[in-house]
């Protein structure tokens, strides 16, 4: 084996080695989660209660404390540093009933805390900046349920593993506005792989994918402000949450944010109204 061979063998070994060791940290007895469920007025998805038993099946699985909650009162300071990472399972509109609310969170997040987006997320507190920079972006809009592909285009990250690198699902591809530029794709739709009825369909994703091609954004990571987020916006049909694949996909989003996500340092949150501009 020449040198150069060498290097690159030294440096697989080390890549697979750092994440089994990332993984080993994790001891997911002394891990919570909370699982916020909390909708605004609007449109509330059907699969939300499918999602939350799927995380608690989860939690029992793997030894996890698992809190849910649709009140936005869980939303302060005290209460949220006792958690890990917070999930919102097909959230949507205003999430918050106040400011206090909102500055809890971000604090939150500031302070290392860690984050799950799940579906419909994409459309939560459509008028805050701030989140919607934690989540990339905006909802836009999206077309009909139908089967299409979501492609693997980070293979190494430690969330896609055990999923397909094709995945053929039924399921909604998502378009976002207000784009962020902080995120890392590791998932794509694949634009092409949509069954397109009419003209006018055509003219609403050549206008929503905007500087897109082929590929779209369907999955992502963002480190943001602090803290540790990973978001999907797949998993729109209830049955989803029970089917092995999909199951597997929303662990490995909940495995990445906890190897992440440790001990909250409140002396990094430094805001003090919700919506003052990010500290680069």
């Amino acid at each position: 084996m020449n040198k150069y061979k060498k290097t690159i063998a030294c440096f697989l070994f080390t890549f697979v080695t750092l994440q089994l060791v990332a993984q080993k940290k994790i001891n997911w007895k002394k891990l919570a989660v909370l699982v916020y469920t909390r909708n605004g007025p609007g449109y509330v998805h059907a699969n939300i209660p499918a999602a939350v038993s799927c995380i608690q099946k989860l939690g029992r699985q793997y030894g996890f404390l698992v809190d849910t909650s649709g009140n936005p009162a869980v939303m302060t300071e005290g209460n949220l540093k006792r958690y890990n990472l917070v999930i919102f399972p097909s959230t949507n509109n205003d999430v918050f009933d106040n400011e206090t609310q909102r500055l809890a969170f971000r604090r939150y997040i500031e302070a290392g805390g860690g984050f799950v987006g799940i579906h419909s997320v994409l459309g939560t507190e459509r008028n805050w900046k701030w989140f919607k920079m934690m989540l990339g972006g905006s909802f836009a809009w999206h077309p009909r349920f139908q089967k299409l592909t979501v492609k693997t285009i980070d293979t190494k990250h430690s969330s896609v593993q055990g999923i397909p690198k094709n995945w053929i699902k039924e399921d909604e591809m998502y378009f976002a506005r207000e784009l962020y530029p902080g995120p890392k794709v590791v998932m794509a739709f694949d634009m092409t792989s949509l069954t397109i009825t009419d003209t006018a369909q055509t003219a609403l994703i050549k206008k929503h994918a905007g500087g897109y091609a082929e590929l779209y954004p369907a999955v992502w990571v963002n480190d943001y402000d602090g803290g540790y987020t990973w978001c999907s916006v797949l998993g729109h049909d209830a049955k989803d949450y029970s089917e092995p694949v999909f199951v597997q996909h929303i662990m490995q989003g909940i495995r990445y944010v906890a190897g992440r996500a440790g001990v909250k340092d409140y002396s990094k949150a430094y805001a003090v109204t919700y919506d003052e501009p990010v500290k680069y």
